[in-house]
C-alpha cells in the first residue's frame, strides 16, 4: 500500500474514533498488567467484572501474592484458561516484588522479562500505562490491518513490524485503538459490514470481495 492510501485510512480511522481508549478498567500499571493477562481469549467486559471483585483486596503485587494459585483461580475462573493465567499473574507479581522493588517496570524489555508477559501484553502496558510508542497486535488489529492492506502478514509479529513501517510513530498507540474499535464496530470477523464501511474505497479486502457482498440485513427484491 502506498503512503497516500495509508494516510487516508489512518485519517478516517482517527475521524471515526477520536475518543478511542482501552476498554479494560484499571487504576494502576499493575492492575492494567493483570487485566491484560486475563483478557487473552476473553472479552474485556468479562475481565472487568472479574477484576472489579479481585482488585478490591488484591490490586498490588504484594497483596496478590497473599493468594495461593488455587484461591486466585477461583476469582478468575470465568475468564478461561484460569490455571495458566493464575500461574502467570503470581509469577509476574513475584518478579515485580523481587526484581523491581514492587513497581511494574516502565521499560519495554523489562516488561517482557516478567513471567507470562509476551510482546502483545508488554506493548499494551508500555503504551497505555507509560505512554510509550508501541502497537499491540490483538485479533482485531491483526484482522483489520491485513484486510485494509496496511499490512500483508501471516503472524501478529510480522503485522506489528509492517504497521510500524507505515504508521507514524506518534500514532502507534492511537492507531492500535482505532483498529480495535473498527474491528468491533464494523470489520467483524464473520460478517464484516463492508457495504456501510467508510473505508471501503481504500480497502483491499472489499476490492476483492465486493461482488459477493450485500448490505447487512437487506436482501434483493
Amino acid at each position: 500500500m502506498d503512503e497516500i492510501t495509508a494516510e487516508k485510512i489512518l485519517s478516517e480511522l482517527k475521524r471515526l474514533y477520536p475518543d478511542a481508549k482501552p476498554a479494560l478498567q484499571y487504576n494502576s500499571p499493575y492492575e492494567l498488567l493483570v487485566a491484560v493477562i486475563l483478557s487473552a481469549q476473553c472479552t474485556d467486559e468479562r475481565v472487568n467484572k472479574v477484576t472489579s471483585v479481585l482488585f478490591k483486596e488484591h490490586n498490588t503485587p504484594q497483596t496478590m501474592l497473599t493468594l495461593t494459585q488455587e484461591q486466585l483461580e477461583r476469582y478468575i475462573f470465568s475468564c478461561g484458561f484460569y490455571h495458566n493465567k493464575a500461574a502467570h499473574i503470581l509469577s509476574a507479581s513475584r518478579d515485580i516484588v523481587e526484581k523491581f522493588g514492587g513497581e511494574v517496570p516502565s521499560e519495554h524489555e523489562q516488561l517482557k522479562s516478567l513471567a507470562g508477559v509476551g510482546q502483545k501484553t508488554a506493548n499494551v502496558v508500555y503504551a497505555v500505562a507509560f505512554g510509550g510508542a508501541a502497537i499491540a497486535v490483538d485479533t482485531h488489529v491483526f484482522r483489520v490491518s491485513n484486510r485494509l492492506g496496511l499490512a500483508h502478514a501471516s503472524t501478529p509479529e510480522k503485522t506489528e513490524q509492517q504497521l510500524k513501517e507505515i504508521i507514524p510513530k506518534d500514532d502507534w498507540s492511537k492507531a492500535h485503538h482505532w483498529l480495535i474499535y473498527h474491528g468491533r464496530r464494523v470489520c467483524h470477523s464473520q460478517r464484516p459490514d463492508c457495504v456501510n464501511c467508510t473505508l471501503k474505497g481504500e480497502c483491499e479486502f472489499y476490492a476483492k470481495t465486493a461482488a459477493d457482498l450485500r448490505p447487512i440485513g437487506k436482501t434483493e427484491k
